[in-house]
C-alpha cells in the first residue's frame, strides 16, 4: 500500500505517546467501537487494537464473519473508536469508515494482510475462530475445545476489519484548564488541526 497523505498527523504522534506511556496496562490495547444496526440503533462493543495498516492511519481490529458487527458494517460501514487511557487521562474519538477484509475480498495486498494478521494472533485468539456460532444457543462444553486451527492459513470465517479516520477528537483531562484537539481529513486526505474548549 502507498503511504497516506498526511500519515505525520498530529493526532497520530499523540496516540503513539499515549499507546507508550500506557503499554504497562493490559486495558490500554482495548478501546470501544460504535457502529450503526440496520435498524438504526447504536452497537457499541469493545475490541483489540491490531497496530496500523502499514503505512497507513487505518487501525486494525478482527472480527468473526458470523457474528453480528460483519453485516452491520457491510449494512452501515460507519463507526466510531472511543479509546481511553487511564495513566495519561486521554480520551481519543475516532471516527470513520470501516472496510471489512474477509476471505473474498479482491484486494491482494489486503488479503496478505489478513494472513498476516492471523499469524500475529496468540493461539487462544485463533482458537476463538473454530468455537461454535457466536450469539446462537450454549453449545456443549466439548464444542469449545476443538483441534487448534491452522496457524498459517486463516478460516473462512476470519476477517481483517480496519478503521480509516476522518476525524479524531483528543482530549487530555489532565490540566486546567483541559486540553482538546479536533484533527480532521479533507478530500486530499490532508489533515487539519484545530485547538477547542474541552
Amino acid at each position: 500500500m502507498n503511504p497516506e497523505p498526511g500519515l505525520q498527523c498530529n493526532w497520530r504522534s499523540s496516540l503513539a505517546r499515549a499507546i507508550h506511556h500506557n503499554r504497562k496496562e493490559a486495558h490500554g490495547r482495548y478501546f470501544q467501537l460504535a457502529t450503526v444496526k440496520p435498524d438504526g440503533r447504536p452497537a457499541n462493543r469493545t475490541v483489540v487494537f491490531r497496530g496500523f495498516l502499514d503505512d497507513t492511519n487505518q487501525l486494525k481490529i478482527i472480527t468473526d464473519a458470523r457474528n453480528q458487527k460483519y453485516q452491520q458494517i457491510l449494512h452501515q460501514p460507519w463507526g466510531e473508536a472511543c479509546w481511553y487511557f487511564t495513566v495519561t487521562r486521554e480520551q481519543f474519538r475516532i471516527e470513520g469508515e470501516l472496510t471489512v477484509i474477509d476471505v473474498n475480498h479482491p484486494d491482494d495486498k489486503l488479503q496478505l494482510a489478513r494472513n498476516s494478521t492471523w499469524r500475529e494472533l496468540s493461539d487462544n485468539a485463533r482458537l476463538q475462530f473454530v468455537w461454535p456460532h457466536p450469539g446462537e444457543n450454549r453449545a456443549n462444553p466439548e464444542e469449545f475445545s476443538p483441534p487448534p486451527p491452522d496457524a498459517v492459513n486463516p478460516p473462512a470465517n476470519f476477517c481483517l476489519l480496519l478503521l480509516d479516520p476522518v476525524q479524531v477528537d483528543h482530549l487530555e483531562l489532565r490540566g486546567e484548564p483541559q486540553n482538546r484537539w479536533l484533527y480532521e481529513r479533507d478530500e486530499d486526505l490532508t489533515w487539519t488541526t484545530i485547538s477547542v474548549n474541552p
